[in-house]
């Protein structure tokens, strides 16, 4: 337990090349973030702007046609009240 093994030699190598290795790696992967963020951001106020612009004369729900049961189902577990 006191000596660490190559696995942990290798997440701290990859933790250090991350922060460390090469120019500006954590801040092009924070831009990256941020571009994906913006353009989710801008997809929802596309489709809210669709959804407004529906025509009035449009509805937005339909209403479904209902008729009646001759009779009503009937299950193996039914039990009679009365």
């Amino acid at each position: 337990m006191g000596s660490l093994s190559i696995w942990h030699w290798l997440i701290v190598g990859a933790v250090v090349l991350l922060v460390f290795g090469g120019k500006g790696k954590i801040s092009d992967i924070m831009g990256d973030v941020a571009k994906g963020i913006k353009s989710f951001k801008k997809g929802l106020s596309e489709d809210e702007e669709k959804a407004e612009a529906k025509p009035a004369g449009e509805p937005s729900l339909r209403s479904l046609d209902h008729q009646a049961a001759g009779e009503p189902l009937k299950t193996p577990d039914a039990r009679k009240v009365g």
